[in-house]
């Protein structure tokens, strides 16, 4: 039985980093902190969006991936996996080996990458600190980095690319403890898409012969 490894963001899934329910504040200078609340502030408005991404394991090459989010709800495809998430119920897709692995969804505790926490993670859990501005193509870039102050979590930092334009975020690299690192790029940003709530529920009728891995 395979378990999706990189389940939002984190993104249990795609497309931030989440650390868990530590009390611990995030601490940064005044420059880092300013641009992090612009980028969180933007994206707070959207009711639901849609997002293209790449995501790029370190020597590897780039492989693609989409997230949908609605609220607490969204449904993200990534490296042979879908993921659907009703806000209560939570599905893992395994298109290889035709299974679906089913979880109870906890909102405090959905793992390292959860795409409905993806503007406000940064919130708890981390220091940071600016870093610099990098022009690519016509784009000019803000670059944050984020420390982890969890112990306990697999992170240890993350790095974040803001367009100084409109305060959009152009891509984010993980780093984790054991060496591990990847870079998330988005290529297509849709805010305020019209999603139906079925959408985001696994529906084994359309996936004829799938075998249901009940792990509640």
């Amino acid at each position: 039985m395979k378990i999706f490894k990189n389940n939002l963001f984190s993104v249990a899934v795609a497309v931030l980093v989440v650390l868990g329910t530590s009390a611990v504040h995030a601490q940064g200078d005044k420059k880092s902190s300013a641009i992090l609340d612009a980028m969180s502030n933007r994206y707070q408005k959207i009711k639901s969006f849609k997002a293209t991404f790449t995501y790029t394991p370190k020597g590897e090459k780039p492989l693609k991936g989409e997230a949908t989010v609605k609220g607490l709800k969204f449904r993200l495809k990534m490296a042979g996996q879908e993921i659907f998430n009703d806000g209560k119920l939570m599905a893992t897709y395994i298109k290889e080996t035709n299974e679906v692995n089913l979880q109870d969804f906890d909102p405090t505790s959905s793992g390292d990458l959860d795409p409905t926490r993806i503007y406000s993670a940064y919130k708890k859990g981390f220091k940071y600190a600016f870093l610099k501005e990098k022009k690519e193509g016509a784009k000019l870039l803000e670059v944050v980095e984020l420390t982890s102050t969890n112990k306990n979590s697999q992170v240890d930092k993350v790095q974040i690319e803001v367009n100084k334009a409109d305060k959009s975020i152009n891509s984010w690299k993980i780093f984790q403890k054991n060496g591990q690192e990847v870079t998330y790029t988005v290529e297509q940003f849709q805010p305020d898409v019209t999603v139906a709530d079925s959408y985001f529920a696994f529906n084994s009728k359309q996936y004829p012969g799938v075998e249901v891995v009940d792990l509640r």
